[in-house]
């Protein structure tokens, strides 16, 4: 329960545009009544320093409209290869009808 207030806590201060501290975490999750392992404000803190998390937050919204993107130009590149690799299949039972090695001689 402690990583989900200080969670909430992150995005509060985040949002607000205010420092993500120790101190400052410590307050709100204070504020809102919880209690709240030192271990976790500083952890939190310690990971987002010199980090903008609406930067952050804002990149999973750039990555996720990119990924259906990027598995429809696979799609597209290996129904290609797909059709490739049916004509040179096509091509090799033709030159063997040619040779004499049909299925049905």
């Amino acid at each position: 329960m402690s990583e989900a207030v200080i969670s909430y806590a992150t995005l509060i201060l985040a949002d607000a545009g205010l420092d993500i501290s120790a101190d400052n975490l410590a307050a709100l999750a204070k504020a809102a009544g919880a209690s709240v392992d030192n271990i976790w404000t500083e952890t939190f803190a310690k990971a987002l320093e010199g980090k903008d998390l609406k930067e952050i937050l804002s990149g999973f919204h750039a990555a996720g409209a990119a990924a259906p993107a990027a598995g429809a130009a696979g799609a597209a590149a290996s129904g290609e290869a797909a059709a490739e690799e049916a004509a040179e299949e096509e091509a090799e039972e033709e030159s063997d009808d040619d040779m004499g090695f049909g299925l049905f001689d």
